[in-house]
């Protein structure tokens, strides 16, 4: 019969693909019971959507066969978000903040913010969405959400969205068709606001969609919070990417992490016949990753169903949730969680996070 510390010392070979770490030496083996000829374990991992939860727990699974004595594996996966923020008096109880960015309007940055959040809720994580997209604030109509203004010491209550996500937007003051005609100093501070006086609770990731460009909502929230990272989403033309990785260059001199970057609008599937069309030019993104050295998140389709749902108030992960275009969202919302637990690793080991 094996011990425990021989089961200890057999999952040191399994290495997380993420962090390329061990998954003891990362803390994610949290018990371990030997009877018999029979072994439990159970392990945690830093992402209830990390994108190789069933390799992970395949490996452990084989690890352990080879141990001698051992006919009967049992492995018990359970998920905690790894924070990559100290808990400070701004937002103490959000762990992640994940900014959405664009250089250019138009590319789906708010489609891609409520999906990818919403992909995230699936398996279990506390997601908020702030829409920091002062001058034209989409998340309540995606989201066909609204809200009132009171909440408890006098601070805001945030609408609850699908699957209990927290929403907060400018679009929850103004009238359907009113103009918001700010300064750059109003703008900062109603982001300053959303952040400090709306009632966020504890999140394992805080979603922010900031408008397209390099201004002063981008500016304020990457000086005024310690943000996870940024996501940027761009469409595969030359033009769009060009001023994609302006954005990029913008977040890496304010020392904000870059998280990665989507290709939205990536490519067409006819729904008649079945036949790809790669309207703006499919993988412009995943070149322009290569040689921003940036992670490539992957891809998202031009799909009516995504258009459509999203008119409607139902996002597509909701609405269709076996759909190509929902598992592409997944896909790309597991990517970012993978890279968001990198970068809390990193930060815990240097003791910034």
């Amino acid at each position: 019969m094996p011990t425990k510390e021989e089961v200890v010392q057999t999952l040191k070979n399994v290495v997380d693909p993420e962090l390329g770490i061990d998954v003891v030496s990362l803390g994610m083996v949290k018990g371990v019971s030997v009877e018999g000829d029979a072994v439990e374990v159970t392990l945690e991992l830093t992402t209830p959507a990390c994108p190789f939860r069933a390799q992970l727990k395949e490996h452990v699974e084989k690890a352990l066969k080879t141990l001698p004595g051992v006919s009967a594996v049992k492995v018990n996966v359970v998920a905690r978000v790894m924070p990559s923020r100290v808990r400070e008096k701004i937002l103490p109880g959000v762990k992640n903040i994940i900014a959405i960015a664009s250089g250019k309007g138009g590319v789906g940055k708010s489609t891609v913010t409520v999906n990818v959040g919403l992909a995230l809720t699936e398996l279990g994580a506390s997601v908020g969405i702030l829409d920091a997209d002062i001058y034209g604030p989409t998340i309540p109509r995606i989201l066909n959400v609204k809200v009132g203004l009171v909440g408890a010491d006098d601070k805001i209550a945030p609408a609850i969205s699908y699957n209990g996500v927290k929403v907060m937007s400018i679009g929850f003051l103004l009238q359907e068709d009113e103009p918001v005609i700010w300064r750059g100093p109003l703008v900062a501070n109603a982001i300053k606001q959303f952040l400090t006086e709306v009632e966020w609770g504890e999140l394992d990731y805080l979603i922010v969609d900031l408008p397209p460009g390099t201004g002063d909502a981008s500016l304020t929230l990457a000086q005024s919070i310690p943000l996870t990272g940024v996501v940027i989403v761009s469409t595969p033309q030359d033009a769009a990417l060009k001023i994609a990785t302006k954005a990029l260059n913008m977040f890496r001199k304010l020392n904000v992490d870059i998280i990665g970057i989507i290709e939205n609008m990536s490519y067409f599937v006819c729904p008649n016949c079945g036949h790809v069309s790669e309207i703006f030019g499919r993988g412009g993104v995943k070149v322009a990753c290569e040689k921003l050295g940036t992670r490539f998140l992957g891809e998202i389709p031009l799909s009516p169903d995504i258009r459509v749902n999203g008119e409607l108030g139902k996002p597509v992960v909701i609405a269709a949730p076996e759909s190509e275009s929902a598992g592409a969202f997944r896909k790309v919302a597991y990517a970012i969680a993978g890279s968001v637990s990198v970068i809390a690793y990193k930060r815990g080991k240097n003791g910034r996070g």
